[in-house]
């Protein structure tokens, strides 16, 4: 009977060590990887600002701003732009009376921008401009962004 003791006792141990294993230890979680950021596209050209004026400065600025011109003013709209690309801007100059619109001019330019930009249109007339109401169209890749209003007087 000894013999039997020992022997359960030998396959028990043997079912204990062995049948009985121990989970093993979960894998260390990967290392985080380093992120690496892609620089953001340029942001494509928008128009910043439109003025209007009776002169401009060496970097195509308004200096004399204002929205009464004198009948033998050269008018100026300077469209100040940001971003980078080309685009197209168009200047659609108009007279207005009471009802009525006639054209004046329309103008457009291409600009390859890297940046801010300030592009100049203008309009003159040597025998002088009627007295009245005008305005300027802005657009952006025939988009319009925005309208100023002036007076001839």
């Amino acid at each position: 009977m000894k013999k039997l003791h020992i022997g359960v006792l030998v396959v028990a141990l043997t079912f204990g060590l062995f049948g009985c294993k121990k989970e093993a230890p979960p894998p260390p979680a990967p290392a985080p990887q380093a992120q690496v950021q892609t620089p953001s596209a340029p942001a494509p050209v928008a128009v910043a600002s439109i003025s209007l004026g009776k002169a401009l400065g060496p970097d195509k600025k308004v200096t004399v701003p204002t929205d009464t011109f004198a009948k033998d003013d050269t008018i100026y709209a300077v469209v100040e732009t940001t971003g980078t690309g080309n685009a197209t801007l168009k200047a659609k100059w108009t007279y207005h009376r009471g009802d009525q619109t006639a054209s004046v001019n329309d103008s457009s330019q291409t600009i390859s921008a890297s940046g801010p930009a300030a592009s100049e249109f203008h309009i003159s007339k040597p025998d002088g401009w009627p007295t009245g109401d005008y305005q300027v169209e802005i657009s952006l890749n025939d988009k319009p962004v925005g309208t100023r209003k002036f007076a001839v007087k």
